[in-house]
C-alpha cells in the first residue's frame, strides 16, 4: 500500500471502522500522557486510562446518548493546557487528548469524517518528536533523510497501514476482533514515540 492508497483508504474509513481507527491511534498515544501526568505529578493517568475504556466500550453497546457528552466534559477537565507548561512532554500528552476526543465526537457525529485529520495528527507527534531529540542544527534535506529512514517514523506508519488493512477486511466489530486491536495499538505500553511509564 503505497502514501496515495493509504491516504485514500482512510479516507473511506466510517462508522465502527472509523471510531476503531481514532481509538487506535488514542490507544498507542496513551503513554505519553500518563508519562507526562507523572513527570509533573498530575494523578490523573488513571482516570484518563478509564475514559478510553469507556470509549473502547461504546464500539461493543449501545450507549446512552447523555454519555458522550459526559465523557467529552470529563476528558476536557483532564486535558493539560499547554500554555501552562514548560515541558515539551505536554504536547504529545495533548496530542492524545485530541485523538480521544475525536473518536468521541465519532460516536456522537459519525456523519463527519475525521480520520484522515487525526492519522496526519498522530504523524506529526512523532515528527516533532524526532526533530526535537534528533534534528537540532541540520538542514532541511538532512531532516527529511532523518524522518525519511526513522524507526519510529517507519513504526507509526506500519503501524497505521495495517490498522486500516485489518479495519477493511473486518465485517462486524465482534468483541474478539475489537480486543485485538486494542492489544495492538496497546503495543505493551510503547507509545508511537517509543516511551513507556516507568522508563
Amino acid at each position: 500500500m503505497n502514501a496515495n492508497q493509504f491516504l485514500k483508504a482512510v479516507a473511506q474509513l466510517q462508522g465502527w471502522r472509523e471510531c476503531a481507527f481514532l481509538l487506535a491511534l488514542a490507544e498507542r498515544s496513551f503513554p505519553n500522557y500518563a508519562l507526562f501526568a507523572e513527570a509533573v505529578d498530575l494523578k490523573t493517568g488513571g482516570k484518563m486510562h478509564q475514559i478510553l475504556d469507556l470509549a473502547w466500550g461504546t464500539l461493543q453497546e449501545d450507549v446512552a446518548e447523555s454519555a458522550i457528552p459526559q465523557l467529552l466534559v470529563k476528558l476536557e477537565a483532564l486535558s493539560p493546557d499547554v500554555g501552562a507548561y514548560d515541558a515539551y512532554g505536554v504536547y504529545p500528552a495533548f496530542d492524545f487528548c485530541q485523538l480521544l476526543e475525536q473518536a468521541l465526537l465519532n460516536r456522537l457525529n459519525p456523519s463527519k469524517h475525521r480520520a484522515t485529520e487525526a492519522s496526519q495528527l498522530a504523524t506529526s507527534t512523532v515528527m516533532s518528536f524526532i526533530e526535537l531529540s534528533e534534528g537540532d542544527g541540520l538542514e532541511e534535506y538532512e531532516l527529511v533523510r532523518l524522518l525519511d529512514s526513522h524507526p519510529l517514523m517507519k513504526e507509526d506508519k506500519a503501524f497505521q497501514r495495517n490498522l486500516v488493512l485489518e479495519l477493511k477486511r473486518q465485517r462486524t466489530p465482534v468483541e474478539q476482533f475489537i480486543t485485538e486491536v486494542r492489544e495492538t495499538a496497546a503495543n505493551d505500553g510503547v507509545s508511537n514515540l517509543g516511551i513507556s511509564p516507568g522508563d
